[in-house]
């Protein structure tokens, strides 16, 4: 069964067994409540409202660790807080929220799933064939990876435009047009794949050597560059799993 709800302004879909809609619709009801709480574009949330000094939710202080925890280790690359704009943890908030989802989603017995959120996804209990959209070709894939109990993420720049910004610099990224990590949790696979864009080029090794982390990137100049472990995920044309 997949259901599909219009959240956080895309469209989130999740694929379970037939007797698991309910705890699906709870999933949908955690993810409406992050969007209520941390979007940076709801005059009421607690982005929005955000001060230094708190206080802070349990929440809000996980979402602040990730951020600082990614600013360090990417050298400023990625950043929450860009002078002259407010504090906008977005690179992190969706793979969060999904990886929290997910995690509701099994506490409840449901084994079986694969779960997207505007292109976050986390696929458990059997292998699924998750496609990375080509960059200049919209319904076409650049490549196919076979993941089971395992979460892909992509920050690129033709959904979106140049979005991502290079905290180092206050420009917008673009050495790169695709990067995507595949990792045990979309917290990480979300964090490492908008942190190693911002980065550019030189966030394709980066993200590699974050740990558990399997990178594909294509650059500015349409070059393919992938970890060697990921030709074992990797599909060849034709053989696509469900």
């Amino acid at each position: 069964m997949r259901l599909v709800r219009q959240i956080m302004s895309l469209p989130i879909s999740l694929e379970v067994p037939a007797d698991a809609a309910d705890a699906a619709e709870r999933a949908f009801a955690w993810l409406r409540e992050v969007d209520r709480r941390f979007s940076p574009f709801r005059a009421d949330s607690e982005v929005t409202r955000f001060t230094p000094g708190g206080p802070h939710s349990e929440e809000m202080r996980e979402i602040l660790d990730l951020c600082r925890t990614y600013e360090h280790r990417s050298g400023g690359a990625f950043r929450a807080w860009l002078p002259g704009r407010g504090f906008d943890p977005s690179g992190v908030v969706k793979g969060w929220a999904a990886q929290r989802a997910a995690d509701l989603l099994r506490a409840e017995g449901v084994g079986e799933f694969c779960l997207n959120a505007g292109g976050d996804v986390f696929a458990a209990g059997r292998t699924w064939s998750v496609g990375i959209r080509h960059p200049d070709q919209p319904m076409a894939v650049c490549a196919v990876l076979a993941v089971r109990d395992l979460a892909v993420a992509t920050s690129g720049s033709y959904e979106r435009g140049e979005h991502v910004i290079d905290g180092r610099t206050g420009r917008p990224a673009r050495e790169l047009v695709s990067l995507t990590v595949v990792a045990a949790d979309l917290t990480t696979a979300d964090a490492v794949s908008t942190a190693a864009f911002a980065l550019g080029r030189d966030g394709i090794a980066w993200a590699a050597a974050q740990p558990g982390c399997l990178v594909h990137a294509v650059d500015a100049g349409r070059r393919v560059h992938h970890s060697s472990a990921l030709g074992g995920l990797l599909v060849p044309p034709g053989t696509m799993a469900s």
